[in-house]
């Protein structure tokens, strides 16, 4: 009963470390205490149950009963009873949160705030996966199956996270499942009878068995594998290689950041990519009965961070269903058209584009939803390719005197919280606070902003950009004042953020070229992102800081007018902006000529060819080739300077010794590879050594049996029988150089006065000509006796410190605190 009770709480803990994910979609750790709370509850009663001998129904009852109590206390309704004891009003309550959870869910993204909707559904959920894992683990004994209910916590956030979860909660979560698993088969163990080593030595109650340390060892490994391989993996999500790969120019007939799902789709990769191919390619035909449409839009990315605007996971409703009634907006008017789209297979995406507000679908089955807080039609199994589909939808057009009206949204509400979140950036919070000074509504300084956007504030359109030094790419294009939509799209949501008003990033095409009968042709040359902006009453409204210049079918309207006109009278209704195309709309004094500014076409105007940056990958290629050859260099390089060590002893000797010329058989003291007579026994002795170890590596090298039991005589015997032995002078050399060794280990005066180093190079050249070509490749290459010594190396370096692990564990263990207690009631005893 004790085992059970001590596996009960281990099961607790381990739903605790199971939910370790979870604190990549909050904010704060509030989520944590409070599920610690209900974890707790649920696990002493789960253990006063048993303690009382109840069946295993009795003890789920009584889990649900505390779980039921834990959450009274934790999210109280004011009609409790006793501040715990719940009423059929507090059912009721808690009905309301689970309503709540769902508006929050779709009103925010990760990392969520604490709000008491949220927390509850995660309180609830956590508690209800200790009850499972209680029951699995201690009531059924199956703690395998407990990591199903557990695997249910860690994919809430693999589901709901734009990128990858990351590795450290997944490793606490997976240390508490091995932590369940290792504790019930110990539990087993000691239920069967006495543990030993292999040696036969029993293990003391205290003592871990060598079983139980190789278990974890092997979970270890496992976690390790599991967290590592993946991001080394190429196509999986957060690895290495697309860390790498990322860095391209986005050019080529790809097609960038499209397909996948939804909310990890990469909206501003996939337009860069369009945007910089050559070919013009047609994407979408369009049939509207408006006469003057917007833009049709597909994608917003509201989620913004350091690094820029990210795409949210989009949830919604089926569109093959009614949908929801566009809001009423005050002070706007509103006209309902119908509008046919039919999508190539140029355009493969987990979206189709749409007009704004759209009442109904027709033609896309149930696989298709509508998110109606983004306005986006998106599928998380299907893709826009070879779509046609129709649908209604409602125009809102504005006026510049209804979005001066609306006020501003309290700092509380669910869209202020979420689309006014930014990194805090001082240079940027510094320019806003100039241009919003004195501007009294949210208007007006929504338009500061767009009016700062302007030719006559130096901003200009260019696919090619410049980096800066900041750090930081909104200060960057904010210094340069160069680049193109989505760098225009995503710095004007980001200042107008800072100024506390919501504001986000879309996507879509702009007005493309006219096929006749109210159609249009929409090819990656009409790809655009614009900014929308979030007004009360109103919703969200448009605007298009990019210079109208330089976007094919730009649409201008008469509260976001075209800052770079000569004449920037705004008309009350919206009408289509100047086409580049139209001589007339680009003509004027204040505007650049033609061939002095790059199109969203994509093309340089004064030469007439394709705007590309040149490709990284290449100088990614060259540097791995090179970082492979000085890899494979590294032997050959070693055995290089080996042999130049050993050879240049002789010669520093020589160098050493005094004398005049003559003095060793008739040799110079200039000679190389000379031993001299007078020099000193020591250095004589480490020449002979050196030249003896350099035979044997040598041997090594060329797959010459090497014994190291036999006497340098023997040695050399047997080299001068069966190595050398068609060769008279190799078999004199080997002979010399085994005396010489022979001499130096046992001699009291060693061989001096003999060429070691010429009769050397004598050997080593016989014993090369007897080889093959691939073995003297092999030996200049990649020589044996050095990938031999490193391995050696390896090997004793691991030893030692596997001895040293075992020495320190060993220290430990006498501090053990099981040991400690397990003595100290031997000794009761």
């Amino acid at each position: 009963m004790i085992a059970s009770r001590n596996l009960g709480f281990v099961a607790a803990a381990a739903t605790l470390l199971a939910a370790a994910p979870l604190s990549s979609i909050f904010q704060r750790w509030t989520w944590l205490i409070e599920a610690a709370i209900a974890v707790a509850v649920v696990a002493g009663v789960a253990a006063l149950t048993r303690l009382v001998r109840a069946p295993l129904w009795g003890q789920v009852l009584g889990m649900l009963a505390g779980l039921l109590l834990a959450l009274t206390w934790l999210f109280p309704g004011g009609t409790e009873l006793v501040a715990f004891l719940p009423t059929p009003a507090t059912l009721a309550h808690f009905g309301e949160l689970l309503q709540g959870s769902l508006q929050d869910m779709r009103s925010y993204g990760v990392e969520v705030p604490d709000t008491t909707p949220l927390l509850f559904i995660t309180v609830l959920g956590v508690g209800s996966v200790a009850i499972m894992v209680d029951v699995l683990a201690v009531g059924l004994r199956r703690p395998a199956l407990a990591g199903l209910p557990m695997l249910a916590i860690y994919s809430v956030p693999v589901a709901v996270y734009v990128d990858s979860v990351p590795a450290l909660p997944f490793v606490v979560g997976a240390s508490g499942y091995l932590w369940l698993l290792v504790t019930d088969n110990v539990d087993r163990v000691r239920r069967f009878g006495r543990r030993f080593t292999g040696e036969g030595r029993d293990v003391d109650v205290w003592e871990s068995s060598p079983l139980a340390a190789a278990g974890r060892r092997l979970a270890v490994v496992g976690v390790a594998l599991a967290v590592v391989l993946p991001l080394a993996v190429p196509g999986m999500t957060g690895g290495l290689l697309d860390q790498v790969n990322s860095t391209g120019n986005g050019t080529g007939n790809g097609r960038p950041g499209q397909g996948g799902s939804p909310g990890r789709i990469d909206l501003f990769a996939a337009l860069s990519g369009q945007l910089n191919q050559s070919e013009v390619a047609e994407m979408v035909k369009v049939t509207t009965t408006e006469s003057s449409p917007f833009y049709l839009r597909f994608g917003v990315a509201d989620e913004l961070r350091p690094d820029g605007f990210r795409v949210r996971p989009p949830n919604g409703r089926r569109v093959d269903r009614d949908l929801p009634a566009p809001p009423a907006r005050q002070g706007a008017e509103q006209q309902r058209y119908r509008a046919t789209v039919e999508v190539t297979r140029n355009l493969d995406m987990p979206f189709v584009p749409v007009y704004a507000d759209p009442v109904n679908v027709d033609g896309l089955s149930g696989n298709w939803l509508y998110d109606s807080n983004l306005g986006v039609v998106f599928s998380r199994g299907d893709n826009s390719r070879g779509k046609r589909y129709s649908f209604e939808y409602v125009r809102s057009t504005f006026t510049p005197s209804a979005l001066r009206r609306a006020r501003s949204l309290p700092a509380e509400h669910p869209i202020a919280v979420q689309q006014t979140r930014r990194p805090a950036v001082q240079q940027v919070d510094l320019l806003v606070s100039r241009l919003v000074e004195g501007k009294q509504n949210d208007y007006d300084k929504v338009r500061a902003i767009y009016d700062y956007f302007s030719r006559e504030n130096g901003f200009s359109y260019s696919l090619s950009t410049k980096g800066g030094t900041s750090g930081e790419e909104i200060v960057d294009f904010l210094t340069n004042k160069v680049g193109y939509c989505q760098q225009y799209a995503a710095a004007m949501a980001w200042l107008v953020r800072s100024a506390g008003i919501p504001a986000r990033v879309a996507f879509g095409f702009t007005n493309g070229t006219s096929a006749g009968d109210d159609t249009y042709l929409l090819t990656n040359r009409n790809l655009h992102a614009w900014t929308e902006v979030y007004f009360d009453q109103l919703g969200w409204v448009p605007f298009d800081a990019t210079p109208a210049y330089a976007v094919q079918g730009a649409n201008r309207s008469a509260w976001a007018p075209d800052s770079d006109a000569p004449d920037p009278e705004p008309s009350e209704t919206s009408a289509p902006g100047a086409s580049p195309e139209d001589p007339a709309a680009t003509a004027g004094p204040d505007r650049e000529d033609a061939a002095d500014r790059d199109t969203d076409a994509g093309f340089d105007a004064a030469g007439g060819a394709p705007t590309r940056r040149a490709p990284s990958w290449p100088w990614w290629t060259a540097g791995a080739v090179l970082a492979l050859i000085a890899l494979l260099c590294l032997p050959a390089l070693r055995r290089m300077a080996l042999r130049r060590r050993r050879h240049g002893r002789p010669a520093r000797a020589v160098a050493a010794v005094a004398g005049g010329p003559d003095v060793a058989g008739g040799a110079g003291a200039d000679a190389p590879g000379m031993v001299v007579l007078g020099a000193d026994h020591d250095r004589a002795r480490a020449d002979a050594h050196a030249a003896w170890d350099e035979l044997l590596d040598t041997l090594v090298d060329y797959r010459v049996r090497v014994d190291h039991t036999e006497t340098p005589r023997a040695t050399a015997e047997r080299l001068a029988r069966e190595a050398v032995a068609d060769d008279t002078a190799s078999a004199a050399a080997v002979r010399l150089l085994g005396r010489a060794e022979e001499r130096a280990r046992y001699a009291r005066d060693p061989l001096t006065g003999e060429p070691l180093h010429r009769a050397l190079t004598t050997v080593r050249g016989a014993i090369a000509a007897r080889s093959d070509r691939r073995t003297r490749f092999l030996a200049t290459v990649l020589p044996p006796s050095v990938l031999l010594r490193w391995r050696l190396t390896v090997a004793d370096s691991s030893s030692r410190l596997v001895a040293s692990g075992g020495r320190t564990r060993s220290r430990l263990l006498r501090w053990n605190p099981r040991r400690l207690l397990a003595n100290r009631a031997a000794r009761r005893a």
